[in-house]
């Protein structure tokens, strides 16, 4: 939740920048590491199902899919879906912790957003979770919103605080620790954020066995 969109990110995408293909456009925002971000796609149901997805920086850009997901279903079903870049802590919240349906498929906290081509390049299981890996690669996307990046804990604990809920009773994670974890991230929120990042946090205790 850390990517902003300067002057020098929007010249890629306003000059038709292509890269390898008529129809491939460059990404909005500089990746690097892993990049969260909440991506929509569109379900059986004719609505925008939206999930948190990290994006692993690289050439392409990559994302794993855990578990039998409304995401990964609606990968294989459909082919693409939209990635975008929010710093709105409860959306993050909501599609990482909830089903969270949409009639359009651009949130309206969207500081940018990229329409994307998936294809699984690799599959594999970790403890009792099959997971499967899929390039991203973008062929329309957008700025909406130019920002002075800022460092808030608060959204940085209410990202913490979602990863941690989402492993509560899963295999392999030891429960004690992960509710440590939650308490500490609590705490940073009660100390350093703002009334958007203390309903988030609400949201993540709503959505989870925390």
């Amino acid at each position: 939740m850390s990517d902003d969109a300067g002057a020098g990110d929007r010249t890629g995408v306003d000059d038709g920048d292509r890269d390898g293909g008529a129809d491939r456009v460059a990404w909005p925002v500089a990746l690097t590491g892993v990049t969260e971000t909440v991506v929509t796609t569109l379900g059986p149901n004719g609505l925008w199902n939206a999930a948190a997805l990290g994006l692993f920086a690289g050439d392409p850009v990559t994302a794993r899919t855990w578990g039998n997901t409304r995401t990964r279903r609606n990968f294989h079903r459909q082919g693409e879906a939209y990635v975008q870049f929010t710093r709105d802590p409860v959306d993050f919240a909501d599609a990482a912790l909830s089903i969270y349906e949409l009639e359009d498929p651009i949130l309206a906290s969207a500081g940018a957003w990229v329409r994307v081509r998936v294809e699984q390049v690799d599959a594999g299981t970790e403890g009792e979770t099959e997971w499967e890996e899929w390039a991203l690669d973008p062929v329309d996307a957008a700025i909406e919103t130019e920002t002075v990046p800022t460092i808030d804990r608060g959204v940085c604990a209410v990202v913490e605080a979602t990863v941690a809920a989402s492993r509560l009773g899963v295999t392999g994670y030891d429960e004690d620790r992960l509710r440590n974890r939650l308490d500490r991230c609590a705490s940073i929120v009660d100390r350093a954020g703002g009334p958007r990042e203390r309903e988030a946090l609400e949201r993540v205790r709503e959505h989870s066995s925390w």
